[in-house]
């Protein structure tokens, strides 16, 4: 009867928290509902007043138009090759570099270490004239590889991957070291398995940082051969910001859609690294 009456007491307490967590759930995905309810309307049923979540028919015309007016299928090329091997390239750096910071002993570690968080308090913008004059001189600009090089390792990545190596006991690594394994042996094949999560957190910051990228790609492709997703839409959009509403919707859920996806296989590793970090320094 105690037990009874607890629950009946709290009862009002647990209605208003998942009444806020519902609520909170449809503003979340509300936008992106209406987004891919959007991309397969007629353009009449999208500009109609008033507005209505679901069109009369599936239509799959957005799609074809965005397709048949931009090379969409170049863009995503270039964005899964951009994105993809940028990230790949940052985790291993990012990782290395961590693990030197964390658990090596060299000379000016410390000073060395402040000067890379130094550098996550100069915007972008501050490093974009250098950066385009430096790509122009080296010949990098329109190329995959001044697009990748760039991105292929950030401060912050260096300082997360540092935080999860400082993390791990001492012992791991003295006792391989005495069973006679070499330094990078003990980085493959021991630390690294253990910062799994934190790997596959930095990996989706990463992918989704490259991949969502307007401005960086605008300013290193001027041809529509290199263009990503993000820039040429972009230009797509103010080029036809008032004719083509449905094939702008299209071509953002084709832009969208893999990171979707994506987060949905890794969303585990992304849920245990944010439980069990903490991000220790």
């Amino acid at each position: 009867v105690a037990m009874k009456k607890i629950k009946t007491g709290n009862l009002p307490g647990v209605v208003l928290k998942y009444g806020i967590l519902i609520l909170c759930i449809v503003l979340v995905l509300f936008p992106i509902v209406w987004l891919f309810a959007g991309s397969v309307k007629l353009e009449k049923e999208i500009l109609q007043y008033p507005p209505t979540l679901f069109g009369t028919k599936l239509s799959w015309k957005n799609f074809i138009r965005i397709f048949g007016t931009i090379p969409m299928g170049v863009y995503l090329k270039n964005t899964v090759i951009f994105a993809g091997i940028s990230t790949l390239a940052a985790l291993l750096f990012d990782s290395m570099s961590g693990y030197a910071f964390a658990r090596l002993r060299f000379k000016g570690k410390n000073l060395i270490f402040i000067g890379v968080l130094m550098t996550m308090m100069v915007p972008f913008q501050v490093m974009m004239i250098p950066l385009f004059l430096e790509s122009h001189f080296l010949g990098l600009l329109n190329t995959y590889a001044g697009l990748i090089l760039p991105k292929m390792t950030t401060a912050f990545g260096i300082f997360m991957m540092r935080s999860y190596f400082a993390a791990l006991p001492k012992e791991l690594e003295e006792a391989a070291r005495v069973d006679g394994v070499s330094e990078i042996g003990i980085f493959f094949k021991i630390m690294l398995p253990l910062v799994k999560p934190g790997l596959m957190t930095l990996g989706i910051f990463h992918l989704m940082n490259n991949w969502n990228d307007l401005l960086y790609p605008l300013m290193m492709t001027s041809e529509t051969r290199m263009r990503t997703l993000s820039a040429g839409l972009a230009l797509f959009v103010g080029e036809h910001a008032t004719l083509y509403y449905g094939p702008q919707l299209a071509g953002a859920v084709v832009s969208i859609l893999p990171l979707l996806v994506l987060y949905i296989f890794f969303q585990k590793y992304f849920v245990s690294s944010v439980v069990s970090s903490g991000i220790k320094g």
